[in-house]
């Protein structure tokens, strides 16, 4: 049985070279290009320890400059990871990737995003630190801000504290404590997202950033039924619950 997990975060915080500290070889391409395609996602599978692990390493919500345009890509991308877990039978985990320093409102948001509307808060999240090369011992870093996280209101069911740069020397420490972390989820049931129910909720957590006035009406309707394969039915149904939402 092959666990399926939603690796995510803001762009830049490392999500490729945890995919790569995981599987203890290069299997995801790091980049430094920070102008990633929001909500975009990668599939990798690969093997630790004698367990199947599907993950899907995606840009999370990153506020969109590209006006409508942007949200709509947005929209079909995440449909699209949707429909590619529930192919799979769902989702088992949540892989939170955040820089070891403040959190943002983009890092609230993401959290928001994947955890509650996504995954209607029903999936394990756990939270991987990244970029603590400095810290003499790296889980000192979750002791002095566990508070201040729960504080922002992001929860979890487990961490890694960890460096993803290779050679460092306390990437072998690091690739215990991540492989220690997804190990030790037994994967016992997986949850589906139904792609109208939680197509509301995403739209609404999106209005955060303002969304563009004309995404609605004959509009929304297209890009639902020919960018996004919803049934005709469907798609109307939402398309008319957003305007009543919206006016």
């Amino acid at each position: 049985m092959s666990i399926n997990i939603i690796l995510f975060g803001e762009t830049g915080v490392g999500k490729s070279s945890v995919i790569n500290l995981i599987a203890g070889r290069q299997v995801a391409q790091v980049s430094s290009d920070v102008n990633g395609c929001t909500m975009s996602s990668t599939h990798h599978a690969f093997s630790v320890e004698g367990r199947n692990f599907n993950i899907w390493d995606t840009v999370g919500l990153e506020e969109p400059e590209q006006g409508v345009n942007g949200y709509l890509d947005a929209i079909e991308k995440a449909l699209g990871l949707i429909q590619q877990l529930s192919t799979r039978g769902g989702v088992d985990l949540l892989l939170f990737c955040i820089r070891g320093n403040r959190i943002t409102a983009t890092t609230q948001s993401n959290y928001r995003l994947f955890y509650e509307v996504l995954c209607g808060s029903k999936v394990p999240i756990a939270l991987v630190i990244t970029h603590l090369e400095r810290e003499t011992t790296m889980e000192e870093w979750w002791i002095r801000n566990v508070k201040s996280m729960e504080k922002y209101g992001i929860k979890s069911a487990g961490h890694a504290c960890v460096t993803a740069i290779p050679g460092h020397r306390q990437y072998g420490q690091s690739q215990i404590a991540i492989k220690d972390l997804l190990t030790g989820y037994d994967g016992t049931a997986k949850y589906t997202m139904p792609p109208e129910a939680w197509f509301i909720e995403f739209l609404r957590l999106f209005g955060l950033f303002a969304p563009p006035k004309d995404l609605k009406g004959k509009k929304l309707y297209d890009v639902l039924t020919k960018r996004c394969g919803l049934k005709e039915k469907v798609a109307e149904e939402l398309v008319n619950k957003m305007d009543a939402k919206t006016g």
